[in-house]
C-alpha cells in the first residue's frame, strides 16, 4: 500500500501540500473481481439507471458493499487522513459505459455535502483500469487550498452531477489525470477541484468513490439516521448510524464471507 520509502507523515505532507494522493495495489485481484460482478448485479437490478448513477440509494441494505468499504485496507488509509474514529458519509459507484459515458464538470466536492464541519476524506477505488482514454478523474493540485466556488446548474451537456463551477475558476492547464490499475485507491480532498471527461473509448471505467468522515463530522438534515451513514470504527461520536445489514441468500449478491453478515 505505502511505497517502501514512504512514511506516514511523508504521505499527509504530499496530501497537504496537492490535496490528492495515490496508493496502489491498496485491494486484491479476487475482491476487486467481485466488485466488479456487483456493479454487474446492480446494473441488472435496476436497468433503468444510469450506469454513472449506482449511489447509495441503491446499496444503502446492500451487505457486500458495506464490507467493501468497511475494508480495513480502506480505513486503514482513511485514518492516515482523518483519525481512528471513521464512518460512512456516501459512496457511489460511477461506472462509464464504453463509448457513451457521462462527464463529471469541474466541482468540488465539499461544497454539495450537508456536512458540519466539511472535514471529511474521499477515496476514489479503481474497479477497471482508469485512463484519460476512458474519462479517468482530473483534479488541479493545490486548488484545495482556496474556498468553494459557486455552484452553477449545468443544462449545457448532460452530466453525471448536473452542477459545475465557474470555468474562470479552474486552472485548466495545470489538471493532472490520476492513471489508475483496478486496485489502486486515489485519495482526495473536499476542497479541490476536480471532475473527469466522457467516455468515447471502447473500455468501460468503473470506479467507486467512498466518502469516510471523522465521527466529529455531524451530517446534518432531516433524515436521520442518514441512509449510506454506518459506523465503520471507533467511537461513534455525533451522529446517528444505520444498522448493518443482514445477508439474505436470493436478495443479496452472493459474495465470500456472506455468511458472516447472516
Amino acid at each position: 500500500m505505502l511505497a517502501s520509502q514512504d512514511k506516514a507523515g511523508d504521505v499527509k505532507e504530499r496530501y497537504d501540500r496537492d490535496g490528492y494522493v495515490i496508493f496502489r495495489n491498496v485491494l486484491d485481484p479476487d475482491l476487486i473481481a467481485e466488485a466488479d460482478d456487483h456493479v454487474a448485479w446492480l446494473q441488472a437490478r435496476h436497468p433503468d439507471v444510469r450506469p454513472e448513477q449506482l449511489g447509495h440509494l441503491y446499496v444503502k441494505d446492500d451487505p457486500f458493499w458495506l464490507r467493501l468499504v468497511g475494508d480495513a485496507r480502506l480505513l486503514d488509509i482513511a485514518q492516515l487522513f482523518i483519525g481512528p474514529d471513521i464512518a460512512l458519509f456516501a459512496s457511489h459507484y460511477i461506472n462509464k459505459p464504453p463509448l457513451s459515458g457521462q462527464p463529471v464538470l469541474w466541482h468540488q466536492d465539499g461544497s454539495l455535502w450537508p456536512l458540519d464541519p466539511v472535514e471529511v476524506v474521499t477515496l476514489w477505488l479503481a474497479v477497471d483500469h482508469s485512463t484519460a482514454q476512458n474519462g479517468c478523474v482530473r483534479l488541479v493540485p493545490g486548488s484545495h487550498r482556496r474556498g468553494f466556488s459557486e455552484v452553477l446548474v449545468n443544462d449545457r451537456v448532460e452530466s453525471v452531477l448536473g452542477v459545475e463551477i465557474p470555468v474562470d475558476d479552474v486552472d485548466e492547464d495545470r489538471a493532472v489525470d490520476m492513471v489508475l490499475a483496478p486496485g489502486d485507491v486515489e485519495v482526495h480532498h473536499p476542497n479541490i477541484v476536480h471532475g473527469s471527461n466522457a467516455n468515447t473509448s471502447p473500455h468501460r471505467r468503473c470506479g467507486l468513490t467512498i466518502r469516510y468522515i471523522p465521527t466529529s463530522t455531524r451530517i446534518i438534515g432531516e433524515e436521520q439516521p442518514y441512509p449510506s451513514a454506518f459506523l465503520l470504527r471507533g467511537r461513534p461520536g455525533v451522529n446517528v448510524y444505520q444498522p448493518r445489514p443482514r445477508y439474505v441468500a436470493g436478495e443479496h449478491f452472493p459474495f465470500r464471507g456472506a455468511q458472516d453478515w447472516a
